[in-house]
């Protein structure tokens, strides 16, 4: 079965068809720059460009930087705030023609990484957490997904987690790894002790090799503590994954 996965980030929009009983991309991706100011025609217009690009009939699976319930977009992290209150699955669907299922970026990575990574065949409770411009979860218990945790928007110090220990502050504040490294441990600590889970997997940008070999070693944790694998194609293969209950609704 093949699905058209769309995964929507503040800086950039990128897809590809996805062969979601393997999770492999069956094209190279296309990206496009998110539209500046991102609204939601705008953003639209450009996910239908895309599904023209691939020339694509039938459902697709779309990732939001943002919490999202029954297809409508109840917050906006890196997008603009016209979002709020969107109903962003309709939207889609009005726009290409498609079936649409819109879901949280971070669920959406974790959904990936639960059927084809770092995730594969674990039980009881993992938690995929992204370190990028900010702090996404995704919080799966016995395999299966709770959506829209914000383990981000936990505070520490007064302020989100993610203003914190996010990659987004490590460069902000010229951090060194051991010392973003000790910021992290922290937020680690704090997750632990509220949730113990049992699978930790760190993904976003920091999971690459080039970047986790500066920090990883620092980090102790009680629960198994793992790099993503799947990398920057996570969210559009956890997009279509989850959008497989288009197609069979469509069988």
């Amino acid at each position: 079965m093949t699905i058209l996965g769309i995964d929507i980030g503040g800086s950039g929009i990128k897809a590809a068809p996805v062969d979601v009983t393997n999770g492999k991309l069956l094209a190279r991706r296309h990206r496009l720059d998110t539209p500046q100011p991102s609204r939601p025609k705008a953003v639209a217009k450009l996910v239908a460009a895309l599904v023209k690009h691939f020339d694509w009939q039938g459902p697709i699976g779309v990732t939001m930087p943002a919490r999202v319930k029954k297809g409508v977009t109840l917050t906006a992290a890196n997008i603009d705030n016209k979002w709020i209150g969107t109903d962003a699955a309709y939207l889609f669907e009005k726009t290409t023609g498609c079936p649409t299922l819109v879901l949280n970026d971070a669920d959406a990575a974790g959904v990936a990484e639960m059927a084809f990574g770092a995730g594969r065949d674990a039980m009881g409770i993992v938690l995929m957490l992204t370190f990028g411009t900010g702090i996404g979860s995704g919080f799966f218990m016995d395999g299966r997904l709770v959506p829209n945790t914000e383990l981000g928007h936990l505070i520490m110090h007064g302020v989100k987690a993610e203003a914190y220990a996010a990659d987004s502050a490590r460069r902000l504040n010229k951090l060194s790894w051991k010392a973003w490294g000790g910021r992290v441990q922290e937020y680690l600590d704090h997750v632990e002790f509220l949730f113990a889970p049992d699978l930790i997997i760190l993904g976003g940008g920091v999971s690459r090799p080039n970047k986790y070999k500066n920090y990883l070693h620092l980090l102790a944790t009680q629960a198994d503590l793992v790099p993503a694998q799947l990398q920057n194609e996570a969210g559009i293969i956890g997009a279509a994954c989850a959008a497989r209950i288009l197609a069979k609704d469509d069988a």
